[in-house]
């Protein structure tokens, strides 16, 4: 693709105490094949050299420029604040978070997908993790798969190829089409927002890796792992989007396979006695997605779970013992701990 007919492409890096990672990050921008991008660095109030790094490439290249937020916000809400600092004139937009960065065809390739099939939205591709390549399972002959197709096997559990935002391409419109692109209430906002465009849009795909994502452990990431939001996030994707794109009886099996596993993860964080905070979360996102908690379907799975750790052949004689001692104290405060919780029958 020659420069002269290259569309803009807003590339957007949201970052907050980043300054060990920005400058490779940054230098992974410069270092595209492709040359029509302006870059817009949002800093949301950090402490350390990030922001200083980022003036001093902004002083240097007249596409980069700094955008630094007045006041600190989340992970979410900055990414939003980001997807509002594209042009008007762009038709592309990709995100690099600070701690991440993009091989030298990245963007080239993505551009020239969406340039090839206007029906595409979202261009994705293969990323590496640490040593790890991601994104893997798409038929090596498929560039443009219907998006509602994508929908379906993600909901299935066969399928996912999102990654991070680091990971994919967007167009521009979408983004613009509404003021928060992003869902702050849901930590898992980034493949929401590619499911519901996949909805109505088409989805590409280049079978090369493209991107580099880092293994992070920011305060987000650690509140998601301690409670396993992952858990609920999966019934609640299900419940928004499985009507549009699986066959009834689909999504009922899929519905409850999922409540199944989620309930046999709730018993076993009975027995590791989780602190009530975790409990308020679950209960208030499974009310807010339409399947509160259930007590009688809680109290059946902590029973076979108790029976499992006391019955289960393959423990060992020591783990069986701790287990009965478990069972025992937990089991007596089941109850009470059922109706502390003030969940549904």
């Amino acid at each position: 693709m020659e420069q002269e007919s290259q569309p803009l492409v807003s590339v957007l890096t949201p970052v907050y105490n980043c300054e060990e990672f920005l400058a490779e990050c940054i230098e992974s921008v410069l270092a595209q094949t492709y040359q029509n991008w302006e870059y817009c660095i949002v800093n949301n109030c950090s402490t350390d050299r990030s922001l200083e790094i980022a003036e001093s490439y902004a002083k240097k290249d007249k596409r980069i420029r700094v955008h630094n937020n007045k006041e600190f916000v989340g992970c979410d809400a900055n990414g939003n604040i980001a997807m509002r600092q594209i042009s008007t004139d762009s038709k592309y937009c990709k995100v690099v978070y600070a701690d991440d960065w993009i091989f030298p065809e990245c963007v080239m390739k993505m551009v020239e997908l969406a340039e090839a099939h206007p029906t595409v939205a979202i261009v994705g591709a293969y990323w590496l993790s640490g040593t790890q390549v991601k994104g893997v399972g798409m038929p090596y002959t498929d560039a443009v798969i219907p998006g509602r197709d994508i929908c379906r096997q993600t909901l299935l559990g066969n399928l996912y190829v999102f990654g991070t935002p680091t990971a994919i391409l967007f167009r521009s419109d979408l983004v613009r089409a509404t003021d928060s692109f992003y869902d702050e209430s849901n930590p898992h906002c980034d493949s929401e927002v590619c499911l519901k465009i996949l909805t109505r849009w088409d989805f590409g795909f280049v079978h090369q890796v493209l991107t580099y994502i880092r293994k992070r452990e920011g305060s987000e990431v650690t509140f998601s792992k301690r409670y396993n939001t992952f858990a609920p996030n999966r019934i609640d994707r299900l419940v928004k989007f499985g009507p549009a794109v699986l066959r009834p009886g689909e999504l009922e099996a899929c519905l409850k396979r999922y409540l199944a596993v989620y309930y046999r993860y709730l018993a076993v964080s009975v027995f590791a006695r989780r602190e009530k905070a975790f409990w308020i979360f679950h209960r208030g996102k499974m009310k807010s997605i339409g399947y509160p908690l259930s007590v009688s379907r809680l109290f059946v799975a902590v029973c076979l779970k108790a029976t499992d750790y006391l019955f289960n052949p393959k423990e060992t004689i020591g783990r069986l013992l701790k287990s009965i001692n478990k069972v025992s104290k937990t089991v007596s405060a089941i109850l009470s701990l059922i109706v502390g919780m003030g969940v549904c029958l």
